[in-house]
């Protein structure tokens, strides 16, 4: 901290960020303020100092860290992580590939209180947490005996703020508002946290949320090699209207009885995310003589995803004479749905030509030789429902004492999971009711208003009021909801019991952990086949074996050794019992009940240099080997599990099953440093930046290797920052080469991405009402990438751009 006399930097700062023209300082005082401490190298600072002193391989992101970028969701901020990869949805961030692995290798907890994922009950949708509720996230890439055996890739423990991080009462407001380039739409956020303690009595309430809408253009070409030539068959133009909200809300309030170290606590967080989908799509089928196309079908939408995470928590902190006891009782719920009812329409009459170019086949272009208003449509129904919800009691202690070169810990915990729901779709399309009804007509929803295109193409398609739409046809038929199909039920009850204990030695220049989780799991899965009820059930038992060694090899660097092993059970949908059989030909398509789980073991190595307080060169290295990888194929299974009736016989299984002899490797390489490390004139600048390099595969049923889904073979981040005179400027890059999505299917692959985004902004050298105030602008995908998705042929088949995102807002701090 200095004195100078920057009063007009400051003011110039301010005119830069909202435009000159609209800021009067015409009752500014000139005086003498104080530079403002620098927040970024402090909390980069902060978390090196946590990653240095722990007993894992960690990585640490604060709170303070993640309002300096632009980050909309969780999957934002952890996307930075060296080895982490994001996976968007049209254009947001929603899944995490931790070092590469697919979705459900991933654990998350909060406040170290693990959590289902809310979807499929495995899979965490960090879309739904939004950044502004944490005060500091632990990525733990080898995990401890004491954390959940499910962390096959790694533990993402959320930490939320407490009240007594802050003396007496604290008020932290946020606001603010911005555009979707693409569309006009609007974009906003609003967080609020107010919180107040003393010695012994600590109370803290927050809301967050953040709304976006935009549009999305969308097209999906059909192409083959035709005797050397490329053909295009058919292409598919979208173009959605979206308007997506994660929000969430919670409070905490702890007792802390004078002088004893105890405490005593209730916490509660409700997160959701909500994306209401308005889809216009064409389909055209391409006549490769004529160089003319024809509408193949139209489809109409007004549907709604949303998945939320209710957790609430009762927590004890005591001592018992020289043990140190944490107990914990958990509720958590979540739910997801997708709810989708589509109006389907083939033209049966008229069908309107168009003339294409697809010279560029990332990029398709068509012009319409007649209006689509000319066509006659026979109109179907479609619709996906699929509700899921879990139930979760969970029961946790965990122990501690210290001796004199020793610290011994160990502790169990029951974890009670029941989850309902299923995976349907229905409708005309399928021959069955309910058919759409014919006192109404699409067509008279039609707008004026011409779709957005990113691709500048030359359609002349407009947009339907597909809200009102569904609105008359739910009010012509009544509920759109699907009747609950028994072949795609989800009923499984699985109680998880775990006990661990492990054991750190420090020898000064070292410590190491060793220790050991059980976990026994035993689970139910109920389901229907034929119209008999079928229930399957089995238990099994996993002995997790972890070793850390931990040495300082000089002063300023850390060389850390482990191995670890984890396990993890298949999704509900993988695991449910109901499926659809056919007992003519011998088959059955659904779950698989009899699926067993993944384990796997691994080592990490790594080398950390701290160079100066807030900075670090560091190498890690890693492998995982994996068995039973689930995935989806066709087998053959014992129809005797589905009923006595089919004893004896083999059935063809389409559906999930496990492979063998996976594997993944790979490297890191991470860098902080302050330019200050350097040379004195380049104090405030700072540079991030880390690179991942992955190979992985596993073997299928039939003996043949595939690539690990979510695998790229590079990834890297690189960020930029200036920050002085209460000035805070970063700029952030990140690359992902191509990859296989585990959610999709796995002969299509993911083109490489990247992302520029840039985040200013500025301490005011004045205070708004007694509060600190901080004006900040955020710009997410400042060059307009596209994502591209590519068939087992490597030929584009899907192509999505969104446009940039601009945020401006104020913080006020008191």
């Amino acid at each position: 901290m200095r004195k100078t006399n920057h009063t007009a930097i400051h003011l110039a700062v301010v005119a830069a960020l909202f435009g000159a023209s609209t800021i009067s300082f015409a009752d500014a005082a000139l005086e003498e303020v104080i530079v403002v401490a620098t927040p970024i190298k402090d909390s980069q600072e902060a978390a090196l100092n946590i990653k240095r002193l722990s007993d894992n391989v960690v990585d640490v992101i604060s709170a303070d860290t993640i309002g300096r970028f632009p980050d909309q969701n969780m999957a934002d901020s952890l996307g930075r992580v060296p080895g982490m990869a994001i996976e968007r949805d049209q254009g947001q961030a929603r899944y995490i590939n931790f070092r590469g692995t697919p979705f459900r290798w991933t654990a998350i907890g909060f406040d170290g209180i693990d959590i289902p994922g809310a979807e499929n009950g495995r899979i965490p949708r960090f879309d739904s947490f939004p950044s502004s509720i944490t005060s500091q996230v632990e990525v733990n890439k080898a995990v401890l005996p004491s954390m959940p055996g499910e962390s096959v890739a790694g533990y993402v423990n959320i930490k939320t703020f407490n009240p007594f991080d802050r003396e007496g009462l604290s008020i932290d407001l946020d606001v603010g508002m911005g555009e979707q380039d693409l569309g006009g739409g609007d974009v906003s956020r609003e967080s609020a946290r107010f919180s107040w303690s003393n010695d012994q009595f600590g109370v803290m309430v927050f809301s967050s949320s953040n709304s976006r809408e935009q549009i999305t253009d969308n097209q999906e070409p059909s192409l083959e090699m035709v005797n050397g030539a490329l053909q295009l068959n058919e292409v598919r133009f979208a173009s959605y209207k979206i308007e997506r909200q994660d929000k969430a809300s919670g409070a905490h309030v702890e007792f802390r009885p004078e002088n004893t170290g105890a405490r005593l606590f209730a916490s509660y967080l409700y997160s959701e995310f909500v994306d209401l989908e308005q889809r216009n799509h064409f389909d055209w089928e391409m006549d490769p003589t004529t160089q003319v196309a024809t509408i193949a079908d139209h489809l109409l939408e007004y549907g709604r995803y949303d998945n939320s995470s209710d957790v609430r928590t009762l927590g004890a902190d005591f001592r018992l004479q020289d043990w140190s006891v944490e107990a914990r009782i958990n509720q958590t719920t979540t739910e997801f749905n997708t709810f989708l009812p589509i109006i389907y329409r083939i033209p049966v009459a008229n069908k309107t030509t168009a003339s294409y170019d697809f010279s560029n086949p990332t990029n398709v272009k068509l012009s319409l030789n007649a209006p689509i208003t000319d066509s006659v449509f026979y109109n179907l129904v479609y619709d996906v429902d699929s509700p899921l919800d879990i139930d979760v009691d969970t029961f946790k202690f965990d122990v501690e004492r210290e001796f004199s070169d020793v610290k011994v810990n160990f502790g169990a915990q029951l974890s009670q999971r029941e989850a309902r729901g299923f995976n349907g779709t229905g409708g005309s399309i399928f021959g069955g009711a309910p058919a759409f009804p014919a006192t109404i007509n699409p067509d008279d929803y039609r707008t004026n208003e011409k779709w957005y295109f990113n691709s500048n193409n030359s359609q002349d398609e407009v947009y339907y009021n597909n809200i009102a739409l569904r609105k008359d046809w739910e009010a012509a038929v009544g509920s759109l909801r699907l009747q609950a199909s028994s072949t795609n039920e989800i009923a499984i009850d699985e109680d998880i019991l775990a006990a661990y204990g492990m054991a750190t030695f420090d020898m000064g220049w070292a410590n190491i952990v060793a220790g050991v989780r059980v976990e026994e799991t035993d689970y139910s899965s109920k389901g229907t086949l034929d119209g008999n009820s079928v229930t399957v059930s089995d238990s099994f038992t996993n002995v997790l074996p972890s070793l850390h060694v931990n040495v300082d090899l000089a002063e300023d660097v850390k060389g850390r050794l482990s191995v670890s092993t984890g396990v993890n059970r298949p999704t509900y949908n993988e695991w449910r019992a109901s499926a659809r059989i056919d007992p003519v030909n011998g088959t059955v398509s659904g779950g698989n009940p009899t699926l067993e789980a993944e384990e796997a073991w691994g080592i990490d190595a790594a080398i950390e240099y701290y160079f100066a307080n807030a900075s670090i060169l560091s190498l890690g290295a890693f492998q995982r080997s994996i068995d039973n990888v689930i995935y989806e194929d066709t087998s053959t299974i014992n129809a005797g599990i589905y009923g006595s009736t089919f004893a004896g016989q083999t059935w063809d299984l389409d559906g999930y099953v496990n492979g063998s002899d996976g594997t993944l490797s790979g490297v890191e390489l991470n860098f902080i440093g302050q330019g200050v490390d350097l040379s004195e004139s380049l104090e405030g600048f700072g540079v991030s930046a880390n690179v991942t390099m992955l190979d992985g595969d596993f073997k299928r049923i039939d003996g043949s290797k595939a690539g690990m889904p979510g695998t790229s073979d590079l990834m890297y981040n690189v960020s930029v920052f200036y920050e002085n005179y209460g000035l805070s400027v970063r700029v952030n890059y990140q690359y992902r080469d191509e990859w296989i999505s585990p959610i999709e299917d796995p002969a299509e692959v993911w083109g490489e991405t990247e992302r520029v985004d840039l985040n200013a902004m500025y301490q005011l050298p004045w205070d708004i009402a007694g509060a600190m105030a901080t004006v900040y602008f955020n710009a997410n995908n400042l060059t307009d990438e596209t994502d591209i998705r590519y068939d087992a042929n490597h030929l584009p088949n899907q192509v999505e751009s969104y446009g940039s995102r601009y945020l401006l807002g104020l913080r006020l701090s008191f």
